[in-house]
């Protein structure tokens, strides 16, 4: 794959990572990088990046409308009171990626958000805390200047361990601060650099 933006047959210059795939090219256009300002929304995001590992992003999102049914809507409520039974149809359920281990963790980060929206600060207001409420906007010029993981993503990344959420290591962390807008990684020639901020997925929240 190119490190470069290219030209598509609209007109439009983007990332190269969507290639020409229909459903990967309206998610780079549409979600990407959209600030992303939902607490609900936030934690599916964060499950599905932990669900991702090891696989590719493609992958996650031809099965997301499957792991929205499967995993009620992702309302972290109910996915906190998953018993085993639930495990168990969870891994035969070939809609999703069935691995024990990233179910379980899913429970867990389940609880650690119900912790932190009945303790405060809110999952939403947690994350963007630590970028003052205000998306980090770079600059990058190639698919080669970006980075797996960054110092910010390692503070966030320990954050939510500390709160008892899985498969949340650095390198996942940054892929979820991409998708979700914390910080703007399209390439500077990509039409979505300037315009993916003013995208904002819900109202902007005044960090304190």
């Amino acid at each position: 794959m190119t490190k470069r933006a290219r030209l598509h047959a609209d007109g439009l210059t983007r990332c190269p990572w969507p290639g020409e795939d229909p459903l990967y090219v309206a998610y780079h256009d549409n979600e990407w990088g959209v600030p992303e300002f939902d607490d609900r929304a936030l934690y599916e995001k964060l499950i599905l990046d932990g669900f991702q590992a090891g696989l590719s992003w493609i992958t996650i999102l031809r099965k997301r409308d499957n792991f929205r049914k499967a995993f009620d809507d992702f309302r972290p409520e109910k996915i906190a009171r998953y018993n085993a039974r639930k495990i168990h149809a969870l891994m035969n359920d070939a809609g999703i990626v069935r691995n024990r281990a990233k179910i379980e963790g899913t429970i867990l980060s389940a609880r650690g958000y119900l912790d932190i929206m009945e303790k405060g600060p809110g999952f939403s207001a947690l994350l963007w805390g630590f970028v003052d409420g205000e998306p980090q906007v770079n600059h990058r010029r190639s698919m080669g200047e970006i980075p797996a993981e960054t110092p910010l993503s390692r503070a966030i990344s320990k954050e939510l361990a500390s709160r008892g959420f899985k498969f949340v290591g650095p390198t996942i962390v940054y892929a979820f601060m991409q998708a979700t807008g914390i910080v703007n990684d399209h390439l500077v020639s990509c039409f979505c650099h300037e315009s993916c901020g003013g995208k904002r997925r819900s109202p902007r929240l005044k960090i304190k």
